[in-house]
């Protein structure tokens, strides 16, 4: 039997003539279905088609439950930030109205000044700012050479060095506040007293195992023989790390540096604990220090001046931080 589109010839005999019928065309919404199949079947398949999305009322309904979504999503994030400016600039009275007002009826900026003297907000900055970069500097120098040689060195029991740094991920903070504050408290061996010390910030910033594991990931992806060219030509493994790793893992140097710094900003428990004395506090610590004895809005005007510094960081670098985020998630 030979069948095609709309003929089907068949042969009772040899010596028979063949005879042609006429085949009835599918209807159209079989076809429908055949071609979609078809089409499905090389291409990933989702909740909605894509035929159905690229209609005309597919394509609306999409751009708008897109729109809506992240509509929704921005007011989330957005939205407790504009409170805390616009309290900022309302009287305590109209901060306690019921219902609450979206905007301040007079608004009052003078009160970002008198914050910023009440607070000490200079002050708290400074110290904040030398806490950040003493991390910083301190933090790359102790995960880049772990990761480094954890990724090209590769010492015995590397994997298992990795994987308890990367067990300690898993233990909740406040688990292993008590042991931290105590070891700052009297250091063994030493007997370094850190309390007040700028290193009771530094040593467990440094100390983190997650920036240790994206560093080591990165430095997986670059390739194994830019470093056996380098020791051919008798380059030893700390210049090669200085002139030929560093350069190249400057996308992931700058997440690791932004995630140091924005966690010595944002770290309350640990300060409060390790820095007692008012002239050496952090400024989230300065400000809830002083929150009990001032009016409700001045202390939303100190947040608000809080936040500026890490807001710009976000602005300036955040194109670094989705390009340091997604570089050596490919190796070739």
């Amino acid at each position: 039997m030979a069948e095609t589109a709309h003929t089907v010839r068949t042969t009772e005999r040899p010596d028979a003539v063949e005879q042609t019928r006429k085949v009835t065309p599918p209807p159209a919404h079989r076809r429908r279905k055949r071609r979609r199949a078809a089409w499905a079947d090389g291409h990933t398949r989702t909740v909605v088609s894509p035929l159905e999305l690229k209609s005309r009322w597919g394509t609306r309904i999409y751009w708008a439950v897109l729109a809506g979504v992240l509509t929704v999503f921005t007011l989330v994030f957005l939205f407790p930030l504009y409170w805390m400016a616009t309290s900022a600039m309302k009287s305590s009275d109209e901060i306690a109205q019921v219902p609450p007002t979206l905007w301040p009826e007079n608004p009052d900026f003078s009160v970002f000044t008198d914050a910023w003297e009440l607070f000490d907000i200079g002050t708290l900055l400074k110290n904040t700012l030398f806490y950040a970069i003493g991390a910083w500097l301190f933090a790359l120098a102790v995960d880049v050479t772990a990761a480094y040689a954890l990724s090209k060195l590769r010492p015995l029991f590397g994997n298992v060095i990795l994987g308890a740094m990367l067990a300690t991920l898993m233990i909740p903070p406040i688990v292993v506040m008590i042991p931290a504050y105590i070891t700052a408290t009297d250091v063994p061996i030493f007997g370094w007293h850190l309390l007040n010390s700028p290193w009771a910030i530094w040593f467990p910033v440094a100390a983190n195992g997650f920036n240790i594991f994206l560093l080591k990931r990165f430095f997986d992806s670059i390739p194994d023989e830019i470093l056996e060219a380098a020791e051919i030509d008798g380059v030893p493994p700390w210049r090669v790390l200085v002139s030929i790793i560093l350069p190249i893992s400057r996308p992931i140097l700058g997440v690791v540096s932004i995630f140091t710094i924005v966690m010595v900003f944002k770290d309350f428990l640990w300060p409060l604990l390790v820095l007692p004395d008012s002239e050496k506090m952090t400024i989230s610590v300065g400000l809830s220090q002083t929150a009990g004895a001032v009016p409700q809005n001045q202390v939303m005007a100190g947040l608000v001046i809080a936040s500026i510094p890490m807001i710009i960081v976000f602005f300036f670098f955040q194109r670094s931080i989705m390009a340091g985020l997604t570089a050596g998630s490919l190796k070739g």
